[in-house]
């Protein structure tokens, strides 16, 4: 623990540097027992040494072989030369981790189109639309399972073409234990380190029914998808010793960060933001899952709470901002379309508004962001962190368990991602 003891002064030090005062306070989960109960830092005087002895591949499983699985392991094979300087990573060398260290080892789905197929061939199946942009995928001998429906697939699903929706399969196993028994097995055998839960938004069964199957298997967990799990069963993660990373993937430079980022300009200049919209429409089978405004419940949740996290008002009118997915449009595809318009007032009370038209592939958007998260995950399970792991979680997911300023979060992050040397030593008194 030596190293994220050295972790956590550093980003102290940076958070007085910047005048962040507010930074460690309230604490994330992770970190919080690093403190007393007067807020004085109880790390001892002296450390023992501990070599963090570094794995070079990691064990990846997929849940949801849909148009962002596919972006991930297009971009697995995009970026596999380590050498080579291509643009388009946050990290490019994540606690020593790069994209080619990244192995595919097994695969959920549950439409009949994928499940059977290898997965370098079922990330090409319908209804996928994404942009093929590495079309030489070798063989990965990685078959993509039969997974586990609970809520995974909405009701309207069946009133649309099959080219453009889910095909699923009849259930394999009888009941929930049966299934759970199957898969974690399966990860045991597999060796699985990290598990991405990209399963359709709304699942909030079956994402929880994934991570009790990462708890029992003994992997770590990213959640790309707005299901509350690290705030649900990040106690649980604790207990099990196991990295838990989420929720709800922030893509590189997507609707929620612009709005993010102008909303906290806004705010430094001194124009309070009086209202504010960010309405989306894509064509992709997410914006098609959503239709069911029951499912998107948790998704305009987790984007609201997003973007007000960067307000300094205190209570803000929930009538005066509308944050959400709005219609689906097919041929769009997987091409996500932001109308954002942000009403604020100016010096002397006069109005003033700006709105943004961004246009973006969606899934190649978020995978760059995965790409990370799953390599946080295990640099957490090499160096036997456990819980929400808060140092990436807060730059990488819309909803981590404690929101910071992105240009803190991303210093955090900056700071998690530096390789260790084999032996450290911190030496740390009372800090405040």
């Amino acid at each position: 623990m030596a190293n994220r003891y050295q972790f956590l002064i550093e980003v102290y030090q940076f958070s007085q540097d910047m005048k962040f005062l507010m930074f460690l306070l309230p604490l994330p989960i992770s970190i919080k027992d690093r403190f007393n109960a007067e807020g004085r830092c109880v790390i001892p005087t002296s450390i023992p040494t501990k070599e963090v002895i570094i794995q070079k591949e990691i064990r990846t499983t997929i849940i949801g072989i849909g148009n962002c699985a596919s972006s991930l392991v297009q971009g697995r094979f995009y970026y596999k030369d380590p050498d080579a300087d291509i643009p388009g990573l946050i990290t490019k060398n994540f606690g020593g981790y790069q994209a080619h260290h990244i192995q595919f080892v097994a695969a959920f789905d549950v439409d009949e189109r994928k499940v059977g197929w290898d997965l370098s061939k079922a990330i090409f199946a319908k209804p996928n639309c994404t942009t093929i942009f590495q079309k030489d995928i070798p063989f990965l001998d990685c078959p993509s399972e039969m997974g586990y429906v609970i809520d995974s697939i909405p009701l309207h699903n069946d009133q649309y073409p099959e080219s453009l929706r889910f095909k699923p399969k009849e259930n394999k196993y009888s009941n929930k234990t049966q299934a759970k028994r199957a898969i974690v097995r399966g990860l045991q055998e597999k060796g699985v380190d990290v598990v991405v839960n990209y399963l359709p938004v709304g699942s909030e069964e079956n994402a929880l029914f994934y991570a009790e199957c990462c708890l029992e298997a003994g992997c770590a967990f990213v959640n790309a998808i707005p299901v509350f799990v690290s705030k649900i069963y990040g106690d649980r993660f604790k207990r099990a010793g196991l990295p838990i990373l989420g929720d709800d993937i922030k893509s590189q430079v997507g609707a929620t960060i612009i709005h993010r980022v102008l909303t906290k300009l806004f705010e430094d200049r001194g124009q309070p933001i009086k209202r504010s919209y960010q309405l989306n429409v894509g064509g992709n089978t997410d914006f098609l899952n959503m239709l069911d405004r029951v499912r998107l419940r948790s998704k305009k949740i987790s984007k609201t709470q997003s973007v007000l996290s960067q307000m300094n008002c205190g209570e803000f009118d929930p009538q005066n901002l509308c944050i959400g997915p709005s219609d689906y449009v097919p041929w769009l595809k997987d091409n996500k379309i932001c109308f954002l318009r942000i009403e604020a007032e100016q010096f002397g009370g006069v109005p003033m508004n700006v709105e943004v038209r961004l246009s973006v592939e969606d899934s190649p958007n978020s995978a760059g962001v995965i790409m990370d998260a799953v390599r946080a995950a295990k640099v957490a399970l090499d160096r036997g962190l456990s819980g929400p792991i808060i140092e990436a979680s807060a730059y990488l997911f819309k909803s981590p368990v404690q929101q910071f300023e992105d240009t803190v979060a991303r210093e955090m992050l900056r700071r998690f991602a530096e390789p260790l040397a084999q032996k450290s030593r911190v030496q740390a008194g009372g800090m405040r």
